[in-house]
């Protein structure tokens, strides 16, 4: 469409909507139309469109590329259509894809990338819909990447005859360190870096490999980050714990290597210094490597240590946060970590430490107007709320448990020191499960929300 001749009959919404996407693609756009709406008018002002401010005439469509049938109405846009395809012309009739030998997609522009959706012109809002969720789901800094791969084509293509080897070393790149650089915005030295790339290439050399150290968020799919899930669609191997949840590692990569590193109480799968080791050996073969974790890596999920490991043996990594299981299980029980009159703190600690055991700082979990989330809880919990009570806050304090938190399954029951042990004993909790102490559990009767939608 780029400089061509494009006429829109039509002054009205329809008219407006296909003539933005038009100029979007660099047509020349000419409007006939009597009368026009405010916005219409706006449009025409703002981009300097012809107005013919008169009915159609079938001589008005010679020379013309496209015409455009959107007048609003049925009947007077058939007709405008068979006027113009005899002209010789391309013919879009909105709404009424039958007549219509020419579909104008929505577009997604990366340049120079460009994604086009289309329904066939069956359904315009299903294809706004899918085109704002792509355009939000696709980075901008794709745009980069098709520059950058647009720079240096001709260079690669003269280094690297072999088609075969060409397409690998690309995807190496794309997918790769520099992919990921360029992604993330940190593009500085981008090119100095693939150059040395280009330089050192001698068809055997392998990819180096990285490590993702991702959060994969209390459960639900929908709150994983944009990051978490392009890595996780990209990686060559992935090594998951317990807490992961199925609908998450559904989304994993299908052709990726699945080590399952599970935890959870007195039963390791792997020890955690295998694991360490399973991430270097995989990272030093070029593979990329992603570490799913549940919640967040860095809040009581072992992430630091990791890769310390990753550091001192000078494997690149990087590390994407995830919804922590405090922040996204308190949202779906309906129990606000911090309110006003409630609460002015919140202390997130873990219910058993590396021995097992239960050793917090009572006097501290005790003070008034605060919030203490307890992670991994679930078998100390009588013992949790006997020294909460015997440190000094009043038998009849609230309390609350959530097991399978966000996932569809959620379970919630809330209770006071005294009672909540026996309550969940009655109700055979299983683990994965969060405890939440304070005033804020009282809020739940009337903030859930998560279980009257199902």
């Amino acid at each position: 469409m780029q400089g061509r001749r494009i006429i829109i009959v039509g002054g009205g919404g329809n008219a407006e909507r296909k003539a933005g996407r038009l100029i979007q693609y660099g047509a020349r756009v000419d409007v006939i139309a009597e009368q026009l709406s405010p916005t219409m008018q706006s449009c025409i002002e703002d981009n300097q469109l012809t107005h013919i401010a008169r009915a159609w005439q079938a001589d008005d469509f010679k020379g013309a590329t496209l015409v455009v049938a959107a007048s609003d109405e049925r009947q007077s846009d058939a007709e405008v259509g068979a006027a113009a395809e005899a002209a010789g012309c391309w013919v879009n009739v909105a709404n009424q894809p039958q007549l219509s030998n020419f579909l104008i997609p929505s577009l997604v522009d990366r340049s120079p990338i460009l994604v086009a959706i289309t329904s066939s012109g069956t359904s315009p809002v299903l294809a706004r819909l899918l085109t704002a969720r792509i355009d939000a789901f696709l980075p901008h800094s794709y745009s980069e990447l098709g520059k950058l791969a647009e720079r240096y084509r001709d260079q690669i293509r003269q280094k690297i005859g072999n088609w075969r080897q060409r397409r690998r070393f690309w995807e190496q790149l794309l997918n790769g360190r520099i992919g990921e650089l360029i992604l993330q915005g940190r593009t500085q030295n981008t090119d100095q870096v693939l150059e040395q790339a280009i330089q050192d290439y001698d068809g055997d050399s392998e990819a180096q490999g990285e490590v993702y150290l991702v959060g994969a968020g209390p459960g639900d799919p929908d709150l994983l980050s944009f990051r978490a899930l392009r890595l996780m669609q990209q990686c060559d191997v992935v090594l998951y714990d317990r807490l992961v949840s199925e609908p998450v590692m559904s989304l994993v990569n299908q052709q990726a290597e699945k080590i399952y590193v599970g935890k959870q109480r007195s039963d390791h799968a792997v020890p955690q210094e295998s694991i360490n080791q399973l991430l270097v050996t995989h990272a030093k073969r070029g593979k990329r490597v992603l570490r799913l974790k549940g919640g967040d890596p860095f809040i009581f999920g072992r992430g630091g240590e990791e890769i310390e490991t990753l550091a001192s043996e000078s494997v690149p990594f990087q590390v994407v946060p995830g919804i922590t299981a405090a922040a996204g299980c308190a949202s779906y029980a309906g129990i606000p970590l911090t309110h006003r009159d409630h609460a002015q703190s919140c202390l997130f600690v873990t219910g058993h430490l590396k021995d097992n055991s239960v050793d917090l700082d009572w006097p501290a979990l005790t003070r008034a107007q605060q919030t203490v989330v307890i992670y991994m809880g679930l078998a100390g919990l009588p013992f949790i709320c006997e020294q909460l009570i015997k440190h000094g806050l009043p038998s009849t304090h609230p309390i609350a448990i959530v097991s399978q938190g966000t996932l569809s399954n959620q379970q919630v029951i809330t209770g006071t020191l005294s009672t909540l042990a026996s309550l969940v004993e009655s109700e055979a909790v299983k683990a994965p499960t969060l405890i939440i102490v304070g005033e804020v559990v009282t809020l739940r009767d009337k903030l859930a929300w998560f279980e009257t939608r199902h």
